[in-house]
């Protein structure tokens, strides 16, 4: 029979894909494939060393903070951007008798998957897009129709309530109780209007835009909610609505996934241009699960709006210490 024995360590020498295992020390005990594509450095540099020894220093305490997630029996799934490669990356615990000894991994490179993808989120940029223009439609309409109706219409009842006032005390009344209702109703339609609108910020400003996300997000919100506003130079339009949208969807991410119990907003003005940054200390993540099977709509609207500004949108948090996400200029 012929000798088959050999098979299991060819198959993990020479298959397309990568794989590691790192001891509780973080020290990589065996390497098989090439990583260099993806960790920068060959497997000979790489095995019975550190991250910290091999990578830089960032980078080195990304890895770390997966290996320890992984060690404590967490199973990762990561896609991760090298360069102009993609990588699908699987982290997860070695067990002997139950016992967690090692963590393992495994990486593969993705590209044409990752292209097909991007084809995919134009298309759904695409939407977005036009649902923003429906949404400007309907507030148009809103604001426009029924809003100036009902305001005439209130002005109209306010007259016939003065001229009921002395003759039809009761009537007068019953018409400042209609005139009421009316008021609720012009106000409700007034903040709708304002919610749908993708133009608030050209009508009202950043700051006041801002104003209002922080009491709506008070109003359904245990915790706390700060803006700071530097507003001392004028912001560009295009960038002024792109940090209000990003805002509101990092709001958002923030109240429904983090369990956080308090959400910053800021804007600063710096010599190289205004800078948004909207952090929470919520539970955290890491950055580069937003790639994987993680990513939502919320963050495509959020590159959408960055890419329409031509914004650079940026992550950065850790397990259990908070997010922050940042928009810029691009230098």
């Amino acid at each position: 029979m012929e000798d088959t024995a050999w098979l299991p360590q060819a198959l993990l020498e020479q298959s397309p894909a990568c794989y590691w295992i790192v001891d509780p020390k973080g020290v990589f005990r065996s390497i098989y494939g090439d990583p260099s594509s993806l960790f920068g450095k060959p497997a000979a540099q790489m095995k019975g060393k550190t991250a910290a020894a091999v990578l830089r220093l960032s980078l080195a305490r990304t890895w770390d903070s997966r290996f320890a997630r992984a060690l404590a029996g967490e199973t990762l799934l990561l896609r991760e951007r090298r360069g102009n490669s993609t990588w699908y990356i699987s982290l997860f615990p070695l067990r002997r008798r139950r016992r967690i000894l090692f963590a393992g991994g495994m990486a593969r490179e993705i590209t044409p998957w990752s292209t097909a993808e991007q084809e995919l989120r134009h298309t759904v940029l695409g939407a977005l897009k036009a649902q923003e223009a429906d949404r400007q439609t309907a507030s148009r309409f809103l604001h426009d129709s029924v809003g100036q109706n009902l305001t005439a219409l209130g002005l109209q009842i306010d007259l016939v309530r003065m001229d009921l006032e002395a003759p039809a005390p009761q009537t007068s009344g019953r018409l400042a109780e209609i005139q009421k209702v009316l008021e609720t109703m012009m106000e409700q339609v007034r903040e709708y209007s304002y919610e749908l609108n993708p133009s608030i910020v050209e009508r009202a400003g950043l700051q006041p835009a801002l104003e209002r996300l922080v009491s709506r997000t008070q109003a359904r919100f245990v915790g706390s909610v700060r803006l700071h506003a530097d507003l001392s130079t004028k912001i560009d339009p295009k960038v002024a609505t792109a940090f209000y949208h990003i805002a509101q969807e990092a709001v958002e991410n923030a109240l429904h996934h983090a369990g956080c119990s308090a959400i910053e907003i800021a804007v600063k003005s710096t010599r190289t241009g205004p800078i948004l940054e909207v952090r929470d200390n919520g539970r955290g993540f890491d950055p580069e699960d937003i790639l994987g099977v993680r990513r939502g709509l919320g963050l495509l609207s959020m590159e959408h709006y960055a890419s329409q500004a031509a914004l650079e949108l940026s992550f950065s948090s850790h397990r259990g210490a908070g997010t922050e996400v940042r928009v810029e200029g691009v230098s």
